[in-house]
This record gives structure tokens, sequence and C-alpha cells, in this order.
């Protein structure tokens, strides 16, 4: 990893307006100051509507900031929502084309990878089938696996990186891994499964009302082992129970 700085966010703040008879504003990113560095490994944590898609869709140039200002030095791939730039009615093969060009990758390169990407989604004969028909886990498989032949140099990933079976979860987490140190390539991961982040991450934000804080590493190893007990010791008892 160097010093050079990937992400910028000063002073952002992101708001909505409430459809509602008060038409109230919504604050789901407050005054944010974040810096972060070439292949740095990010994990975000956080309640459900903290703020952290938010923060993400900013970061990928999605949405734009309200006050305050981004800047993103490198390519972006965001695996944020699972159906941003596939067409329904069109062929897993086909949107492979279409996702790849949106990825900035050449239909040469897409043409030449076709046969990786396809082999690494393993969906099989689902890859001529529209992608309406995709559950998902193959639409995380098949994005997934466009993303990483994208050589982008900025990965996002919001909470959809556990709707593949445990077995491709395994399969991506290796593949990040690999990115990470062989092209150390910048990963910034929202998630509420804590070992997710422990295995991707070696720094920790945790983000509540639109707020942004930084977690010690040894506090938030410390707190994710015991939620993972906690959970250990409910899914042990129900097993008891139910056999």
């Amino acid at each position: 990893m160097t010093d050079k700085i990937a992400i910028s966010l000063l002073n952002v703040s992101k708001k909505y307006q409430l459809k509602n008879k008060q038409g109230k504003n919504f604050w789901a990113l407050k005054k944010t100051n974040l810096n972060i560095a070439h292949g740095e490994r990010i994990g975000i944590s956080g309640p459900n509507g903290a703020g952290k898609t938010t923060l993400l869709k900013i970061i990928a140039g999605i949405t734009t900031p309200s006050t305050g200002s981004v800047s993103v030095s490198e390519k972006v791939v965001s695996l944020i929502n699972l159906d941003a730039g596939f067409h329904p009615d069109l062929t897993g093969r086909e949107n492979l084309y279409i996702n790849g060009l949106l990825a900035n990758i050449s239909k040469q390169t897409i043409k030449n990878k076709q046969k990786e990407i396809i082999a690494f989604a393993k969906i099989g004969s689902f890859i001529d089938q529209p992608f309406y028909s995709y559950s998902a886990g193959m639409k995380f498989r098949l994005a997934f696996s466009i993303a990483i032949a994208s050589n982008c140099k900025i990965l996002l990933i919001d909470e959809i990186f556990a709707t593949g079976d445990i077995g491709f979860q395994h399969k991506t987490v290796e593949k990040i891994k690999k990115l990470q140190e062989k092209s150390h390539v910048t990963t910034i991961i929202c998630s509420h499964i804590p070992q997710h982040l422990l295995a991707l991450s070696n720094k920790f934000i945790h983000v509540k009302d639109g707020n942004i804080y930084n977690v010690p590493d040894s506090k938030f190893i410390r707190n994710s082992k015991k939620q993972i007990s906690h959970w250990n010791n409910i899914y042990s008892n129900n097993i008891n129970k139910n056999y």
C-alpha cells in the first residue's frame, strides 16, 4: 500500500426530502470527512438506514452530495444494486457485454474473457436465459465475475455480498484477497457479517445516523468475536432443540 489518496470526502452531506405531509428533510450523511489511501481495505458496519449505502453511492458517483466535495482518483466498480447495468429481458451473455462496457472493459477484452467470466460465475445454461429469471445469488455471481474482470482499482461491495451460497461466498472472499494482495485493489465492503469484514479489512468504520466513526482494530475484532460467539450459541441451541 502507498500513501496515495484514492478517495477523499470533504465535509460531505446528503439530504433527501421525505415524501410525507410535513415534507421534512432526512440527512443520510452529515459532514463526512474521509480519506482512503490506495490499497486500503475498509470494512463498514452499522444498522440498516445508517447511511452506509449512501456513502458508497456517493463514492461510486451514482448520487451526488448535497454539500461538500468528493475526489476519486482511480477506476471504480461498484456492486451495490444487483440490477444496475443489467437489462431484465436480455440474456446473461448479452448482459455480460453491456455491463462489461459500462465497467469500461473493451469489447475485445470481454470477448477474450467471456469463457473465464462465465466459468467463474457458475450459472451454467442460465447464461443464455433472460436476466429476470435469475435468483439474487445468480445475479451476484455474474455481476461479481464481471467486476473482477474489469481490472478496477477500487471495488465497492454493499450487503449483497451475502446473497450467494456459502461455497460462492468463500470463493468470492478468496478472489478479493488475491486482488488486494497482488493488485492492491482498494476495497470498501459494507456487511452485517463480521466474518467477511474481518477477513477482508484492515481498517474499520461504523456508520450511525449519518455519522462516521473510526473503530480501533482491537475493539472491532473483540466485538465481532462476541457477536460470532453469540450467534453460534443461538444456532447450537436451536439444533439441539430440533434434533
